[in-house]
Formats: structure tokens, C-alpha cells, sequence
């Protein structure tokens, strides 16, 4: 990469596409846009701000807020005026936030809502001086400490201040750290990675080489900014010259995507799990005839679109065949996500080989890859060019990995972050002779394509000695269209359980078909013929699984895991420890009775 800096990238971009329009969001039920050039307006004002407020190179500046165009301006202001941008998820409690607020030594933060701002206030209650800058008009702030965003853009003196932002954007060294990213925490308090300007440069040229991205895309920002995933994306998207659709709520992203018809996009496994139930399950009940047109079309795009995609030669009697199912049943399936894509991604958790196959079948390639915060993300990925269903891809450029005798992936690389910040003791830790500790258990293929099997901390080991990774098992039996959440337990256990919950707007309507009467989740979980029919859906998806593997018995559970009841992380990553602590009791009432064999 040709820049220094990512801020440096940022102007550069927004002079050389000036009218062209880089973003939209929703307002007052519409979408609005900004162009190149009113988007760096934004960003100019918002770094003289800062300034004039007494951000100085090197402070800490939180962005607590869900997804919107906002967050962006904050965050490539903060690189323009030498401050490190510190990403807080939307949904983190005020104890989450406070131990970042104090962790980072953030001493300006931007909020997006009502309850972001009240946890601000309350955190600087405790002591903790910070200056609040409120995204949402509508919020009544205290002005002795706090400012509406469009009215902290207003300032004086903007020619002397563009001038000290440029004295310290020319200051800035590839090198330097542009953002210090909390990991999600699932076994104690998060450790924030710093990441440089130049870690993620490395990953731009990855995306660069490998995906045909141009100022024509439309990308679909739903993944947290938060997550170091969409942020590595959505730098690129405006490193290409496209535009960015800003969604604050992802709960609306499958109605989001047929509005605004991205072309390309990241996303995690859940989404791609949820569309493939959903699109099954209407199957089961359609008539005899679109059943079999269903089957016939993604037979017959089973074989079509691997050749298509991989450039290979095409029969005229199969072209013919697929053209006409595409068009009554496929293009259909490709509708509920807005059209064709260059290219779906997927990462942060392992998505089934089924579910990969069924979206190729349809004409939609999702692109599985690896990584962690630590590394900016990517250190694997399956490309348009090069993919191999089942695995998390070949290695991305200037990138080494080697598999320790423990299984664990190990990895050294310019994407490799500069250390944990306050944490020198936990740095260390991680590495080993140089090499970044992922903590991830995996394995090369015959072809390279790497495999994850799982995390080294939740691998479950039985009292029979079996090793067994419970995300595999998770996996396949999560991705049902009648289960929200899943979690496998075992460990030091002479039998694999589960406790699973429900997706319960599904299981009601399906419990009405059936007559099943029932005032509320608890009574409906304990109904018989809903136990009875979870165990029949859990069988059925176990089918892959060894005998040792396979779920024995299971609790279906009234409310789901959260983040607020500290079982979830904020990238919603299971907390096993506390879990397997808080459902004790449950857990212990399915392994009571011993008659079971030991696997």
C-alpha cells in the first residue's frame, strides 16, 4: 500500500472520488446518502473539534455505539488527529464499558443511544473525567460535559485547526497503533489489542489480491464496527471507491438486504444458518410439485455452479436445464438476499460444509475465513478463485503457520498485533518463540487448505478419555430451523448433553399447527411432543457424529443466553465457565442417573 496511514488513505480517497457516493443510512424511514467529498467535510470538522477540545496524539477516544455513519467520521477523525480510536460494543453492560473506559484511559467518548449515554454519565460519576459526545439529538445532555454531535462539529478557527491536523496526520508512521480493539472475553476481563496502521494495510492487499471489489459495489455494514472484522472490510470498501450502507439494527439485515441489494459483504455463519433454515422449512411445507422443483434446482445447481465458479467448461444440455430451474426456483432463493453477489464472506465461527454448498447451489459463493482480533483479522481464506468447502482456506499472502504438537495453530505475519495495551504479562504469554498463540486447534489438508477443529479451551475431554471439539457438534445440530442457541456439555462427563434453546416464534407456530396447548415458554418446552420432537431434530442432524459425539440428553431451556445475564460475549461467542456454573443444577439432573455406558 502507497499511504502511511490509514488516515492518509481515507483523504486521498475522498479527493479522488469526490461526488461519487460513499455512504448511505436510514433517516426518518429513507435511506440518505453522503458523498465522497461531504463525507470528508464531516471528518475534517469533526478532527478540528477534537482538537479544540483537547484530544491529543496518543489519548484514547471510545465510539459506544451501534452501526452508523457517525462511527465512521469518529473514527477516521481520530486517525487524522493522531488520537487511537477504542471500539465499545453497543451492547456492552456499564461494568463492561466502565472496565474499558478506565483499561484504555479514554478520555472522550461517543455514544449512539439513550442507555450508551446514561452508562457514560453514570462511569463519570465514579470519578472518571469524560467528555460525551451524544450521536442521537433527541438525548437532553448535561453541556457542562457533554454536546450533540452536529453542534460539537461547529467550531471556530477551522483553517488554524485543519492546520495542527495536518501538522499531526504527517507525523503519523505506519508503524504506529491507529486502534486498540477489547477481545470479547469469554474467560475473564477483555485484553485490548493494538493494532497498527500497518497490520491492517496487510490485510487490505489481501482482500486486494484475492476479490474484485471496484467504486460500483454496495456493501451492507450489519456486522458490529466494533468487531474488527466489518472494520477491516469497510476501510476497504472506501479504499475501492464503493459505498457503504450503514444498518444500526442487525436484527433487520435479511429485510435490509433486499432493499438495498448489496453486491459484496462480510457477514458471520448465523446469517447464512438462519436463511438456510428458513428456506428448508418452507420447503417441508410446500406442495408435492414445488418440492420437487426445490430438489431438481439445487441438484442441478449442485453440479452447474461449481464449474461455473471455477471457470470450467459447461455442457449446453446442463446451461439449458439450470437456466430454466434458476429462474423458477434459484433466483428466488438469491431474492431473499437481495440478488446476485460477487461474493458473500463469512468468519468468526465455523459454518457447516452443508449450508456452503446449499448457497453455491443457488449461484451464491460464501467465502469462509479464519482469524482473530489479534491477527487484523485473516490469517486463512477461501477465495472466488481457490475454495474448498469444509475448511477456512489457503493461508493469505505473507502469511506463515505452523501446528504445534498440541494441535494448536501458530502463526507469525504482518497482520500479527503489536501486543495487548497494559498488558505486557498477557502479551508475552501469547507468543511462543515469536510465534502468536491463536488457541485454536487445527490441521492442513492434502490440498493446504486449513481445518479448524476447535478451541483448545472448550475442547471436551470425557471421562472415557474422548476427545471431542463441541462446536463441531454445535454446528451441525445448530444450524435447525427450530433452535436459537446451542451448547454441548461433557467435559470430564461420561456422556455428551446439551442444553439447547428453542427459536421460539418458530416452535409456537409449529406447537399451534399441532394443538399443542400452552400459556408460556415453560409450559411449551415441558410439553412432551415438543421433547419428544427436539429429540427427533437433534438425532437427525447427529448423524455425522461418532456414537461418543452424539448429544445423550438435553434440556431445552424458557429464555435464552445473553449478554446481559453474562453468558454470551458481545460478538455472541457462548461464556462455557459461566454457563456450565449458573445452569448447574440442570446440567447435574442429566447426568444423575449412571445407568448410561461409558463411550
Amino acid at each position: 500500500m502507497n499511504y502511511d496511514h490509514i488516515g492518509q488513505m481515507i483523504t486521498i480517497k475522498i479527493a479522488e472520488y469526490g461526488d461519487h457516493t460513499a455512504l448511505r443510512y436510514k433517516l426518518d424511514g429513507g435511506w440518505a446518502s453522503l458523498s465522497y467529498r461531504e463525507f470528508g467535510a464531516k471528518i475534517t470538522s469533526l478532527a478540528c473539534a477534537m482538537i479544540k477540545a483537547g484530544v491529543n496524539q496518543g489519548d484514547s477516544v471510545g465510539i459506544y455505539s451501534a452501526n452508523r455513519y457517525e462511527w465512521a467520521v469518529s473514527d477516521f477523525a481520530c486517525i487524522l488527529v493522531g488520537a487511537v480510536s477504542v471500539p465499545i460494543y453497543a451492547t456492552n453492560t456499564r461494568d463492561q464499558t466502565q472496565f474499558i473506559v478506565q483499561d484504555a484511559r479514554i478520555k472522550l467518548i461517543f455514544v449512539g443511544n439513550l442507555e450508551q449515554y446514561t452508562h457514560a454519565v453514570s462511569i463519570r460519576k465514579d470519578g472518571h473525567s469524560l467528555q460525551v459526545i451524544s450521536y442521537d439529538p433527541s438525548i437532553q445532555v448535561d453541556t457542562s460535559f457533554a454536546a450533540h454531535f452536529l453542534d460539537f462539529l461547529k467550531v471556530d478557527e477551522q483553517e488554524t485547526l485543519i492546520d495542527e491536523m495536518n501538522l499531526r496526520s504527517g507525523k503519523i508512521k505506519t508503524d504506529d497503533i491507529t486502534t486498540i480493539i477489547y477481545t470479547s472475553g469469554t474467560t475473564g476481563n477483555p485484553k485490548g489489542v493494538m493494532l497498527s496502521h500497518g497490520n491492517l494495510f496487510h490485510q487490505f492487499e489481501c482482500v486486494e489480491a484475492n476479490f474484485n471489489v471496484t467504486h460500483e459495489d454496495v456493501s451492507l455494514c450489519f456486522l458490529p464496527l466494533s468487531h474488527v472484522y466489518e472494520r477491516m472490510w469497510s476501510y476497504f470498501v472506501y479504499l475501492k471507491g464503493a459505498i457503504q450502507t450503514y444498518l444500526e439494527d442487525p436484527k433487520q439485515v435479511i429485510e435490509t438486504m433486499q432493499e438495498v441489494k448489496p453486491t459484496a459483504m462480510v457477514s458471520v455463519p448465523r446469517l447464512y444458518e438462519k436463511i438456510y433454515a428458513a428456506v428448508l422449512n418452507d420447503q417441508e411445507s410446500a406442495s408435492g410439485l414445488k418440492r420437487f422443483l426445490f430438489n431438481k434446482a439445487i441438484e442441478t445447481g449442485a453440479v452447474y455452479n461449481p464449474l461455473f465458479f471455477r471457470k470450467q467448461p459447461i455442457s449446453t444440455r446442463l446451461a439449458i436445464k439450470y437456466k430454466i430451474l434458476d429462474k423458477l426456483v434459484l433466483s428466488k432463493v438469491r431474492a431473499v438476499v437481495g440478488g446476485d453477489k460477487n461474493f458473500f464472506s463469512a468468519g468468526g465461527a465455523p459454518l457447516d460444509k452443508s449450508i456452503e454448498e446449499f448457497f453455491l447451489a443457488c449461484g451464491l459463493l460464501i467465502c469462509q475465513g479464519y482469524g482473530l482480533t489479534e491477527t487484523s483479522p485473516m490469517i486463512s481464506y477461501n477465495t472466488p478463485d481457490n475454495f474448498k468447502f469444509g475448511t477456512v482456506g489457503k493461508l493469505v499472502p505473507n502469511c506463515e503457520v505452523r501446528i504445534a504438537e498440541t494441535g494448536e495453530i501458530q502463526v507469525k505475519g504482518p497482520q500479527v498485533m503489536k501486543g495487548y495495551f497494559n498488558h505486557p504479562e498477557a502479551t508475552a504469554e501469547s507468543f511462543e518463540d515469536g510465534w502468536f498463540k491463536t488457541g485454536d486447534v487445527g490441521e492442513f489438508d492434502e490440498d493446504g487448505y486449513l481445518k479448524i477443529t476447535d478451541r483448545i479451551k472448550d475442547l471436551i475431554i470425557t471421562s472415557g478419555g474422548k476427545n471431542i471439539a463441541p462446536q463441531n457438534i454445535e454446528k451441525l445440530v445448530g444450524k435447525d430451523f427450530f433452535i436459537d442457541q446451542i451448547i454441548a456439555i461433557g467435559d470430564k462427563r461420561n456422556f455428551v448433553s446439551a442444553l439447547v434453546v428453542p427459536a421460539f416464534e418458530s416452535l409456537e407456530a409449529w406447537a399451534h399447527k399441532k394443538k399443542i396447548q400452552f400459556q408460556n415458554n415453560e409450559e411449551l418446552i415441558s410439553h412432551p411432543h415438543v421433547i419428544d420432537f427436539f429429540r427427533e431434530r437433534i438425532d437427525f442432524h447427529s448423524q455425522k457424529l461418532a456414537n461418543y459425539e452424539t448429544i445423550k440428553k438435553f434440556k431445552l431451556l424458557a429464555k435464552p443466553f445473553t449478554q446481559e445475564g453474562d453468558e454470551m460475549t458481545p460478538t455472541l461467542k457462548l461464556k462455557r465457565k459461566q454457563i456450565n456454573e449458573k445452569f448447574k443444577a440442570i446440567i447435574e439432573s442429566m447426568y444423575h442417573k449412571q445407568e448410561e455406558k461409558k463411550e
